[in-house]
């Protein structure tokens, strides 16, 4: 079947509003961030909020490579026209990962966000502040392994993520099945690795937080949450470009896969979010309960929240074939998806960095859109650079006639 109306060089233009905007988010973060360190008062809760965007920021440019790899693996046609949107969070996961970097070194030692394992004379049975459960997880639990693994997982993260899109780009360029093979070998080898690594990477960053827990359903739970907000964000990007007139190849089948995945693993966070909650309450052992009773005791709204807006609302909107399948449907639950799993990355992060002592204001509105701002200027100045479609993929052609 032709492609004649379709322009396959189309490329997108970041200026204007989406420019302006973007620069206005990160100037507001900036100043939030600024005056979270001049009060005293704000500086635990200045560097959890950090802590939470940016983990947040690298989970969904994680999930974009993760994205890209799996269509690779599973030779998938349908998502060849749209692979650039993924690509684009993908080349700006470098990015995210030395601001992750910087905010838990900067945790660790100024502002102590990992005291629970992280604080004098823990590991010192002479000290009045040891803490033999923390002595025994100091071999895992120490400064030099724990940022080393930070750093070797996120890197081998980002150098997969620029790999993948450098060969698209080559394949651009060259054509033919070479770079399309090698995309396929290096994505088969980047998901051994992200398969294995990031329930570690979510226990090192998130868990720990509050050392003296442990779930095994932790991990998962936090790839769920990556996984379904990245495609949550890759719709919302699709669905505005065609709103300003871009990829307009991009038909409502298109959507419709999309809004498959959303609800299809709204419902597996769902499953390990409930596995977790019910072993820990059904086992009923004080070192366990302790996690959920915190959230009970001082962060009961934001606890239904979480269920209502990653749950409740994918599930009841986009259980219907059509709403799949409607732009505007697909773009409201990503959204509140997409907030959702803030509310979800506030419940992990705040009970074992501020504990009791939480709020909701200025201050995390401020940061939450400096980011915002920040994903928003990367992502779409990456896109910018390449035409908005991989011209030279080999199953163009079925994602360009896909039809459900």
């Amino acid at each position: 079947m032709g492609t004649h109306n379709y322009n396959l060089s189309e490329q997108f233009e970041f200026t204007g509003k989406a420019k302006t905007l973007s620069i206005l988010g990160i100037a507001i973060g900036a100043a939030a961030i600024i005056y979270g360190l001049f009060v005293k008062e704000l500086h635990e809760r200045t560097f959890a909020n950090l802590l939470l965007m940016a983990y947040y920021f690298a989970c969904v440019c994680m999930s974009g490579a993760f994205f890209l790899a799996v269509q690779f693996v599973a030779q998938a046609g349908w998502s060849a026209s749209i692979l650039r949107v993924p690509q684009a969070m993908a080349k700006t996961l470098p990015i995210a990962v030395v601001i992750l970097i910087a905010v838990i070194g900067a945790g660790l030692y100024t502002h102590n966000l990992y005291h629970h394992w992280h604080a004098d004379g823990l590991t010192d049975p002479n000290s009045p502040n040891y803490d033999k459960l923390i002595d025994g997880k100091s071999s895992f639990l120490n400064v030099p392994f724990f940022m080393g693994r930070q750093v070797i997982f996120l890197g081998l993260y980002s150098i997969f993520a620029v790999l993948l899109s450098k060969l698209s780009a080559n394949e651009d360029v060259e054509g033919g099945l070479n770079s399309y093979r090698k995309s396929f070998k290096y994505s088969c080898i980047f998901l051994v690795i992200y398969g294995f690594t990031t329930p570690v990477f979510a226990f090192d960053t998130v868990m720990s937080l509050e050392a003296h827990w442990f779930s095994t359903m932790f991990g998962w739970y936090n790839f769920a949450a990556m996984w379904v907000s990245s495609l949550a964000t890759i719709a919302v990007i699709i669905i505005l470009l065609r709103k300003a007139g871009y990829m307009s190849w991009v038909n409502n089948s298109h959507l419709h896969n999309l809004g498959q995945f959303i609800f299809g693993f709204s419902i597996f966070w769902t499953y390990t979010w409930f596995a977790q909650f019910m072993l820990i309450y059904y086992a009923n052992i004080p070192e366990e309960t302790v996690y959920f009773y915190k959230r009970f005791e001082h962060y009961e709204f934001w606890f239904y929240l979480n269920l209502i807006m990653n749950f409740l609302s994918p599930v009841l909107l986009l259980m219907d074939r059509d709403n799949k399948r409607h732009e505007n449907v697909l773009l409201s639950v990503s959204i509140v998806v997409l907030c959702g799993h803030w509310v979800d990355y506030y419940q992990m992060i705040m009970p074992g960095t501020v504990e009791e002592h939480h709020g909701f204001g200025a201050l995390e509105i401020g940061i939450a859109l400096g980011f915002v701002g920040l994903f928003t200027f990367t992502v779409l100045n990456a896109l910018s650079k390449k035409p908005l479609i991989a011209r030279n993929h080999p199953f163009l052609q079925e994602s360009l006639n896909h039809h459900l």
